[in-house]
């Protein structure tokens, strides 16, 4: 059951995908460029359900939290490289397969580029764990712990403000 749950979750966020044009090459680059942010409103919708969606299931009890340590530095430079790869590339990783499933042929640079990275990340791990994991590490923290704001209105007030956001920057036609 759970393969044929993931096989029409597959379906239905490739259609989705299809839909905005979020797989393109262009939507990438006017992302990067700041001349198109379809790419940003749909990730940000997505972090909007998501922010509401597990506050949901984990006041239910439906779900739990497994919190990750936080490294400071660590997560800089990932962010960076990831970064970097988005701008070199014109794909996230989350659209580079849906474009190689498209047909399109640099899509499959992409992947394989994460594909490499991944692999070289591995194979460098101690390396990074003996200098960049100690600087900033601040162990297994959260928002809400921070805050001491209970989790599902926090979780309500940042949907609010990417809502805000969104609409925002469809008035002014972004």
């Amino acid at each position: 059951m759970e393969l044929v749950i993931g096989l029409v979750t597959g379906i239905l966020w490739g259609y989705i995908f299809q839909r905005t044009r979020i797989l393109r090459f262009e939507k990438h680059v006017g992302l990067l460029t700041l001349t198109d942010l379809t790419v940003l409103k749909f990730l940000l919708t997505g972090v909007l359900i998501g922010a509401i969606g597990i506050q949901i299931l984990t006041t239910l009890g439906l779900a739990t939290y497994h919190l990750k340590p936080t490294f400071v530095l660590a997560n800089l430079l990932g962010g960076v490289i990831y970064g970097l790869g988005w701008a070199i590339l014109g794909y996230c990783p989350g659209t580079a397969p849906g474009a190689v499933g498209e047909g399109s042929l640099d899509g499959i640079f992409a992947v394989l580029g994460g594909l490499c990275g991944a692999m070289a990340f591995a194979h460098t791990y101690p390396f990074w764990q003996k200098t960049v994991y100690g600087v900033g590490a601040l162990g297994k923290i959260s928002l809400p712990a921070i805050l001491h704001f209970p989790p599902l209105l926090l979780g309500i007030i940042f949907a609010g403000l990417l809502l805000a956001f969104i609409l925002f920057l469809e008035k002014m036609g972004w």
